[in-house]
């Protein structure tokens, strides 16, 4: 994305896009690492330990793993977020208001509301999942017939995306807001689980909560490689050895020491690092999109493949909505 982002609106454009997205991938890095030290402590395991043991587990498997590997191990890493259904489920819900909420959304118009809303979309629409999605079909080699079941494989994962975030709130809603319980972060999260629902929905939620950090611990790094090395004109590709592809190893492994080294400061405020940081993947999206919409609808690049009305219209209703929400976003906090 970020080379044809380059071909189609010039080099400024492509390094000052692929500039903020670096910016806010590694506040996202650090926020997965947030996820692990979180995940890690609900198992009795300290952050210290915990935090830099998987950094070397992920550089090792990007570094020796070749392209099959590093896929077999994110295929197995995201099976693991089923175990947040289990944990929905063991929640005990009121099904019926968790079906009539997601058909009929109801949301105070409030900053901290609008924030979190806002950063919702920015982990959903997340703008280094655009460009791992298309830098990563391209590292595995995929032609022009084989696109088809690529859709497939994109559709697929964002609607279990969409299942895996509705059973991680239900088991919240169900538990800890109906209590009235204020946490701090996901591991006190998991805690409150526990007497609520019973220990087995507490293990599965740290699990969940690890395995959703890993992979994406895991993902975050490449996705930023591959994109500085399409503006750059580099090679970018797992099969290829550090010294056939210096710029993209260097720049994986920089994003994922910076975010351990960041995650691991005392006193850092890790919940505001994780929800500002989506915040700020949002503010992102807007460029982005309008570079993907107009790169779409370019015959010249797309020729049979280009975006008709339909998939363009896609567009321009999500623009709207994240405009909407940035605006609002953005009023309240003048107004506090």
């Amino acid at each position: 994305m970020a080379g044809l982002i380059r071909q189609r609106y010039g080099a400024r454009a492509g390094v000052v896009s692929i500039g903020a997205l670096v910016l806010a991938n590694l506040g996202t890095t650090c926020a997965e690492f947030a996820g692990i030290a979180a995940g890690s402590e609900i198992f009795g395991l300290s952050r210290y330990v915990a935090v830099p043991l998987s950094a070397l587990l992920v550089s090792a498997l990007v570094l020796r793993g070749g392209f099959r590997g590093v896929e077999r191990v994110l295929l197995v890493l995201s099976a693991v977020l089923a175990a947040y259904i289990g944990a929905g489920v063991l929640a005990g819900p009121d099904w019926g208001a968790a079906l009539r909420g997601s058909i009929v959304p109801a949301m105070p118009l409030t900053r901290d509301a609008v924030v979190m809303t806002t950063a919702t979309l920015g982990t959903t629409l997340a703008p280094w999942g655009l460009a791992f999605i298309q830098s990563y079909a391209v590292d595995k080699k995929l032609d022009r017939k084989e696109l088809g079941l690529l859709r497939i494989d994109v559709v697929t994962g964002a609607v279990l995306t969409g299942v895996i975030g509705f059973f991680v709130i239900v088991a919240c809603a169900a538990t800890m807001y109906a209590k009235g319980i204020r946490v701090t972060d996901a591991a006190s999260a998991a805690v409150a689980l526990e007497p609520l629902a019973g220990p087995i929905a507490k293990e599965l939620f740290g699990i969940g909560l690890l395995g959703a950090s890993l992979l994406a611990a895991s993902i975050l790094p490449l996705s930023t490689a591959y994109s500085v090395c399409d503006v750059a004109g580099r090679p970018a590709a797992l099969d290829d050895r550090p010294r056939e592809a210096p710029l993209f190893y260097v720049t994986f492994g920089v994003i994922t020491l910076a975010g351990v080294l960041l995650v691991l400061i005392p006193g850092m405020p890790l919940v505001p690092v994780l929800v500002m940081s989506q915040v700020l993947n949002v503010v992102l999206l807007l460029p982005l999109l309008f570079y993907m919409a107009g790169i779409a609808r370019d015959r010249r690049l797309m020729g049979e493949f280009v975006a008709g009305r339909s998939v363009t219209s896609v567009y321009y209703v999500v623009i709207a909505l994240i405009t909407v929400c940035i605006a609002l976003m953005l009023g309240l906090s003048l107004v506090h």
